[in-house]
This record gives structure tokens, sequence and C-alpha cells, in this order.
């Protein structure tokens, strides 16, 4: 049977950190940035883990 390939997409997007956890960029924080207050900027500069529901599905992109 031939290997399982890893998302190249899904890869460039996420980490895994020593213990094992998946972390994300999160959403909005790319142009239009002048309306949004610094607070808002700073709080969506965070990485995020994956909802329970997403996290199964990202694993097998990342080939495990």
């Amino acid at each position: 049977m031939p290997k399982m390939k890893t998302d190249s997409g899904a890869r460039k997007r996420v980490k895994r950190t020593g213990t094992g956890r998946l972390r994300r960029r999160q959403a909005f924080r790319n142009h239009i940035l002048e309306h949004k207050s610094p607070r808002r900027k700073r709080r969506l500069a965070q990485e995020r883990d994956f909802a329970p529901g997403d996290e199964r599905q990202v694993r097998r992109m990342l080939g495990g």
C-alpha cells in the first residue's frame, strides 16, 4: 500500500507544539487593519488551538 501524503497546504499553516497540540493563525488580520482597534489586532495576532471537531481532520492531513 502506498504511503499517505502530507497535505502541503496544511503543513505550511499548522504548527505542532512540543506537547503535540496543533496551533493555527487566526483570520481577519491580513488587510483593512486601519479601522480595527489595536486591542482587536493584538488578540487576532495570537495563535489558537483547533476546534475539537477540526483537529482530527487536520491530524490526518498532516499524515498522522
